[in-house]
């Protein structure tokens, strides 16, 4: 009898379940439709491709981003395991040299005896048998449109990608290296600044500039996730909005003029030799001549050199609520899990984690073993009680965060204390467990 699993889907979380699923000594075939076919938002041949930011967030344990990154490398997560390995400087972040990255998951993947890597894009999704579907927010139209029949309707919405620029083509003169509140080794972080002149001169351009149609959709008002809402998007929320959020000058000095700056765009480095950089929260739908312009008016920007503009793409989530089990499996048909963000959750790593727990439980359902979840009090096992609470009636993605993991038994005032508190009671639960 022929026991192993199907994984559509060779990203984070499919890349992640098949290898969960082989290092358990199960066979895997593990589908993607790359490379002899490319979604509109992925070019590299590669698995496990980041077509979006180089950075998983926060790294430190008493902070839920860091916490979920720590509760991975507990579980043994191949994902994480190549992202510590391939990291570049960035404060207080994760941040990755991409290719890097994604070259050592691919090798890591084909080369591993229980993964049997199909290159064929997958149109219908298998009925019998074991499967998970991790075909991501990207998925082709075909089997898109037999997920939105498996699970009666589907949700869309969209996700940005920021710029990335060349380190030579940036005014040196014109920008300072600073973390905020000199987080990291004080070089992680390209700041340039802006003087309230300038910014306004900026905002104006930004919030007029013309958009990028996206087809089938209305461009003006598309449903997007809040961590991913296009710099333009979020300036018409009001002239101060981009000042309290991706370019907010605190923690910041100007060494020129000794004082905070009104404004800074920051750019981060997006490869190991700081050749390139990516504009931090500046995911953008603008046209690409609008790009060049707008934010050339930068002053440090002024003759920026864009090798990869920053792009709007159509993305898809299920009513997990209402399909899916806390170990990601379908609520009908238990032999067919969903990982990643079509799961609804929010983020890189918190795809990760859907497919390590989808993968481990596929893994299980075929050696007859029950389901294994983690509790509440895991940053993992908050996020799979989240997507499957029957109770949320307006579903939408949600990410790593201390409001959704249980609450402590003491109350504990001082914040950094009480996150300290979660991420221990975490990291001793998984240190007692075996799976």
């Amino acid at each position: 009898m022929d026991n192993s699993i199907n994984v559509i889907g060779a990203g984070l979380a499919g890349c992640e379940a098949a290898w969960q699923i082989a290092q358990r000594g199960i066979k895997v075939n593990l589908y993607d439709m790359k490379p002899a076919k490319f979604s509109p938002a992925h070019k590299s041949s590669n698995l496990c491709e980041l077509v979006c930011s180089n950075s998983f967030k926060a790294d430190r344990i008493d902070s839920a981003a860091g916490l979920l990154k720590e509760e991975l490398r507990l579980l043994n997560s191949l994902v994480i395991k190549c992202a510590d390995k391939c990291r570049i400087p960035a404060g207080g972040a994760l941040a990755v040299d991409r290719e890097k990255f994604s070259a050592m998951v691919t090798d890591k993947i084909l080369n591993h005896p229980f993964i049997n890597f199909i290159s064929r894009e997958v149109e219908k999704i298998p009925r019998e048998g074991t499967t998970i579907i991790a075909a991501g927010p990207l998925a082709s139209e075909s089997i898109s449109k037999d997920i939105s029949e498996l699970c009666s309707g589907e949700l869309s919405f969209f996700d940005a990608a920021a710029p990335i620029l060349t380190a030579e083509s940036i005014n040196m003169n014109k920008a300072f290296f600073q973390s905020r509140y000199d987080k990291g080794d004080g070089s992680d972080y390209l700041n340039c600044p802006l003087s309230e002149e300038e910014y306004m001169e900026f905002y104006e351009e930004l919030i007029s500039a013309e958009r990028a149609p996206i087809h089938g959709f209305d461009v003006a008002d598309p449903k997007v996730y809040e961590g991913c809402m296009p710099v333009e998007v979020m300036a018409k929320r009001g002239v101060d909005t981009l000042r309290f959020g991706p370019m907010k000058p605190v923690g910041l000095k100007n060494p020129e003029t000794g004082k905070r700056p009104f404004a800074v765009v920051q750019l981060r480095k997006e490869n190991s030799e700081g050749t390139l950089y990516n504009m931090v929260g500046f995911q953008t739908n603008l046209k690409f001549g609008e790009q060049k312009r707008v934010f050339s008016k930068v002053p440090a920007l002024k003759n920026f050199e864009i090798i990869r503009y920053g792009v709007m793409h159509r993305n898809t989530f299920i009513d997990s609520p209402r399909l899916l089990n806390s170990d990601y499996s379908m609520r009908e048909n238990k032999n067919l899990f969903f990982a990643g963000q079509i799961t609804g959750v929010e983020g890189y790593m918190e795809s990760v984690s859907s497919g390590l727990i989808s993968g481990i439980n596929a893994a299980r359902r075929v050696l007859n073993q029950e389901s294994f979840c983690m509790p509440k009090i895991t940053m993992i096992g908050a996020l799979s009680k989240y997507i499957s609470d029957e109770g949320i009636l307006n579903f939408q993605p949600m990410g790593a965060n201390f409001g959704i993991i249980s609450p402590l038994n003491e109350v504990i005032k001082d914040k950094k204390m009480r996150y300290n508190e979660f991420a221990s009671r975490s990291v001793n639960y998984i240190n007692s467990i075996n799976i």
